[in-house]
């Protein structure tokens, strides 16, 4: 008796809530809005990816070239490491077979990868004439972290500001003299891109020791943030 009871007054009060909402008045003077903000900074951060490929018939044999000629350039490479400034990793290392039309194996094949990146340019640009065992894949300049967090931070406070003086405007174009949010979301984006090769690595030749090196400018990236939202015109 007393679940039936409970869920009568469950259900009694599920209808009179309902019934609430349906009784409600929609909205008044709500108006919907929106503002961007956008900036051009110079790109800090440069990444090259250097890589080399190995074929043969024996796989450990392949594994091994690999395997040596990323020992030399990471040991170069680690000679100009500086944390913050010049960071060095290795990228992917893969090895597969190659199949005959027959479907039996007739060689291996495998690449290996090292990543050199940070903000002193320069010190990496001459580092690429240095490593002579990988060729360079890819080069490509973005924000370091520390920058693109302080330009989004700037340009997402441009477009706060923009989206209040267009509150603003609009509620005394309506003949209020104020508003106070209802609700906001903002959001920003940095546009950068990929690294993008820098030749096919058959064919990329590797910069002879007594070049400058590569050479390399940054350009510029692209950073938007947006607000959009609704206010109370009162």
């Amino acid at each position: 008796m007393k679940s039936k009871a409970l869920a009568r007054a469950l259900g009694v009060a599920a209808l009179s809530g309902s019934a609430m909402a349906q009784t409600l008045p929609p909205p008044q003077n709500v108006a919907s809005l929106s503002a961007t903000a956008s900036l051009e900074v110079p790109k800090d951060w440069l990444t090259v990816v250097f890589s080399t490929t190995r074929e043969g018939a024996d796989a450990a044999l392949v594994q091994s070239q690999l395997k040596q000629a990323l020992d030399v350039a990471l040991n170069e490479a680690k000679k100009a490491a500086k944390p913050g400034q010049v960071e060095v990793q290795t990228g992917g290392f893969s090895l597969s077979p190659r199949y005959t039309p027959k479907g039996g194996i007739s060689g291996w094949q495998g690449s290996t990868e090292l990543v050199v990146e940070g903000r002193d340019t320069q010190a990496i640009a001459a580092l690429t004439s240095k490593v002579q065992t990988l060729t360079i894949a890819r080069v490509g300049f973005s924000l370091s972290r520390e920058a693109r967090q302080k330009v989004e931070g700037d340009v997402a406070a441009m477009a706060i500001e923009r989206f209040r003086a267009r509150a603003d405007a609009v509620s005394k174009q309506f003949g209020f003299s104020g508003y106070t949010v209802r609700e906001v979301n903002v959001s920003a984006e940095t546009g950068m891109g990929q690294p993008q090769p820098y030749m096919r690595a058959a064919a990329a030749p590797a910069l002879m020791a007594g070049d400058a090196g590569l050479p390399v400018e940054g350009g510029k990236a692209t950073v938007t943030a947006s607000v959009s939202g609704s206010v109370q015109m009162k």
